[in-house]
């Protein structure tokens, strides 16, 4: 049923900012995501990130609400992505949880509040 849709496999997260500049900058500098493009007559840009096929969206608006998917991105070593993001002043929402055999996961936030996630697999 899906295939009927004629998906191609990519991905692009659609986030609300206040400010385009500032959110670029902290997903290239703590993140290491790319700028594809920036288009300010529209208050739009886009970033590639290190998982192929997935890219992050900006619309910039005035009121941010929060809430809405979480991009949660697979990492190898939880506990060091975590401290190198904390070492940046990245705020995380509590402690890292482990689920016993399955994964750790850690919630964390963009200077607008969105909420990002890392996981790790344990099996």
């Amino acid at each position: 049923m899906g295939q009927d849709l004629g998906y191609n496999g990519e991905v692009t997260l659609s986030c609300k900012c206040r400010d385009r500049k500032k959110s670029i900058d902290w997903y290239t500098r703590v993140l290491g995501f790319e700028l594809l493009y920036d288009v300010a007559e529209i208050g739009w840009c886009e970033m590639r990130t290190p998982v192929d096929k997935m890219n992050i969206g900006f619309s910039e608006v005035e009121d941010v609400q929060t809430g809405g998917p979480v991009p949660t991105f697979g990492v190898a070593d939880i506990d060091a992505a975590r401290k190198r993001l904390e070492s940046q002043g990245v705020r995380f929402d509590g402690d890292t949880v482990t689920i016993p055999g399955m994964v750790k996961l850690a919630t964390f936030f963009d200077p607008d509040g969105n909420a990002l996630m890392f996981v790790q697999s344990l099996q």
